[in-house]
């Protein structure tokens, strides 16, 4: 053979080895992509997998319960009542009431020297229930609002004397003036006593807010016609009791005529702060 020919076949040779080497170098990078993109899929899985699963063990907090905190001293099922008088008085009157409602703000008005009167001489303990019936009609939170500072001033020992002023300084219906926290702080300086930092602190933090909407769900449930619903010992006698129409005289009556032959309370309410 030639040496012409033999190098013409080591050439050959050396072109096949070297074209055999590519190959192999191209089937590399090609597992090595395939590799590659398995692995992303996989840990694009994963990552998947990992929000789904942290996003179930998240509580939706737009679905959270407010926490329910009760005023200190505040009696009957879920402490949902707010009491004043003498606690063994013979008569108990219950009443239901809105802070932003002007139907309340009449009777309050009208009736409250006689409901002193008839708390002071042990005649009859009230039942306070606060209610946020116009901030659901109206909108606004004036009604959630004063609730909570009464039930921080309740927690204070001074809720009757504050309760008065709320309802003496009744903003307009459709003027949402509880709505501001600095306003009900300045009608608390009205109250000796009051304001200190820590009724500013459950006013400003809203403290009894989720124990305001537990009351006005059970007010929602008993199904009353509206606000003031006031009873005595269970019956109604707001705006009438029977045929007669309430005023001071008829309630000093049938409280009269419901203590008959009992004996007038002495016992203090349920101890408060």
């Amino acid at each position: 053979m030639s040496e012409k020919n033999r190098d013409a076949k080591r050439a050959a040779r050396e072109r096949l080895v070297e074209e055999r080497e590519k190959q192999k170098a191209r089937d590399r990078r090609r597992r090595g992509l395939i590799v590659g993109a398995g692995l992303v899929g996989v840990l694009a899985l994963a990552a998947v997998i990992g929000v789904v699963a942290a996003n179930s063990g998240k509580d939706d907090s737009s679905n959270s319960a407010s926490t329910v905190v009760a005023p200190q001293g505040a009696t009957g099922k879920d402490s949902l009542t707010i009491p004043v008088g003498a606690s063994d008085a013979p008569s108990t009157l219950t009443v239901w009431e809105d802070f932003r409602c002007p139907a309340c703000d009449q009777f309050e008005n009208a009736f409250r020297g006689t409901v002193h009167e008839l708390e002071s001489t042990g005649q009859i303990k009230v039942e306070y229930h606060l209610a946020t019936l116009i901030d659901g009609n109206m909108g606004g939170s004036g009604s959630l609002r004063a609730s909570n500072a009464a039930a921080c001033a309740q927690t204070a020992g001074k809720f009757p004397a504050y309760h008065d002023v709320l309802y003496e300084n009744q903003p307009e219906e459709t003027n949402d003036g509880f709505a501001k926290n600095s306003r009900l702080l300045q009608l608390a300086g009205r109250v000796g006593g009051l304001r200190t930092s820590a009724f500013e602190s459950c006013v400003n933090g809203g403290k009894h807010d989720g124990w305001v909407k537990k009351s006005n769900e059970a007010f929602q449930k008993g199904q009353f016609s509206g606000t003031p619903t006031v009873q005595l010992n269970g019956e109604a006698v707001y705006p009438k009791k029977g045929n007669e129409q309430i005023s001071p005289d008829n309630l000093k009556k049938w409280v009269a005529e419901a203590n008959k032959g009992k004996k007038a309370g002495s016992l203090p309410p349920s101890p408060t702060a």
